[in-house]
């Protein structure tokens, strides 16, 4: 096999999988219809006939029985790899993530780990009924104890998602869902960033656009369409959310002198209000206009119909832009 190949993020995130599968033998994967059907989204599709059934199984529509399930492995020294079939039905097992797998390291004062992965597909796109478009990263970077993370691209997914298995603390391995089908060359050979390091996808002198997850492609659109207007837009991929690498971040807000952090999820109290702050702090004479955060509208994620008003498209990262540059 060629160490370049090119892959869709399901595709990608299934070769990951079954890599980290292959080199460790107490990696194993469970969760609603995850094995014969290989999930919703045939993200594990396959995985059964390589593994067998005692390396993936199903699991009952029980989230909080899932991450509880994942906890008892991973206190007996396995590392589960667990499936959230969508992002809203992550709330039943809030509880389980939030009081117990994010302390029990903290507990045992470091006697154990929790290798655990949680595997959450997000985000809104794909004309889904209410609870199949959420994006609740915010709730779970807010947590001390858990490690959040959301690839972009194909090259990312297969890397990433081994790096939040390998990794000794648990993770929640947030998927952009409308760009699971989307193709990119991955390299098998040779690994990127770690998975808390923010990437410039796009230089740029006038603007930095800060996004992760599914906004990642929003924000090289609008620096396409900017680029025909005069306007020089540097992209960043966060790629984490917790923690967050603002040295990047910083150091291209020096160069531009303007911010703009966008996602899906509402903007009251998100990922890109923590942001603003911090570089408001850490960078405050470095910016020549308030940090600008471009998110869903604070309001329930609305029904299919309605959606494209509802998510950010490139023409709200370029108004942005302007209103920065306006100052």
């Amino acid at each position: 096999m060629p160490n370049t190949v090119e892959m869709t993020i399901v595709k990608a995130i299934n070769a990951g999988i079954r890599k980290a599968m292959a080199d460790n033998d107490k990696v194993i994967v469970f969760g609603e219809d995850v094995a014969a059907l290989g999930g919703v989204f045939r993200v594990t599709e396959g995985i059964l006939a390589e593994f067998g059934p005692k390396r993936i199984f199903n699991s009952p529509i029980a989230e909080a029985g899932i991450i509880g399930t994942g906890i008892g492995l991973a206190m007996r020294g396995y590392r589960p790899v667990a499936e959230i079939q969508f992002d809203g039905f992550i709330f039943p097992a809030f509880n389980q993530i939030t009081t117990q797998l994010a302390k029990l390291q903290n507990r045992s004062e470091g006697a154990m780990t929790m290798p655990m992965v949680i595997r959450v597909p997000y985000g809104g796109g794909i004309g889904a009924i209410e609870h199949h478009s959420e994006s609740p990263e915010a709730y779970f970077a807010h947590t001390p104890g858990l490690r959040v993370i959301s690839p972009s691209n194909p090259n990312d997914a297969y890397w990433m998602i081994q790096q939040a298995i390998a990794s000794e603390d648990p993770v929640l391995f947030f998927e952009p869902k409308r760009r699971y089908w989307q193709k990119g060359p991955v390299d098998l050979a040779n690994p990127p960033a770690g998975m808390h390091q923010a990437t410039v996808l796009r230089q740029g002198k006038d603007v930095t656009i800060a996004a992760y997850g599914p906004m990642v492609a929003t924000a090289l659109q609008a620096a396409e369409i900017g680029a025909t207007e005069g306007r020089s837009i540097e992209v960043i991929d966060m790629r984490s959310m917790s923690p967050i690498d603002y040295a990047t971040i910083i150091e291209s807000v020096k160069k531009t002198g303007h911010l703009i952090v966008t996602h899906e999820a509402n903007v009251n109290v998100s990922v890109s209000s923590e942001v603003a702050a911090r570089v408001a702090e850490l960078a405050f004479y470095h910016l020549e206009a308030p940090v600008l955060r471009v998110g869903g509208f604070d309001v329930p994620y609305p029904a299919a119909k309605l959606e494209e008003k509802f998510l950010p498209d490139a023409d709200r990262l370029l108004e942005a832009v302007d209103r920065s540059l306006g100052y």
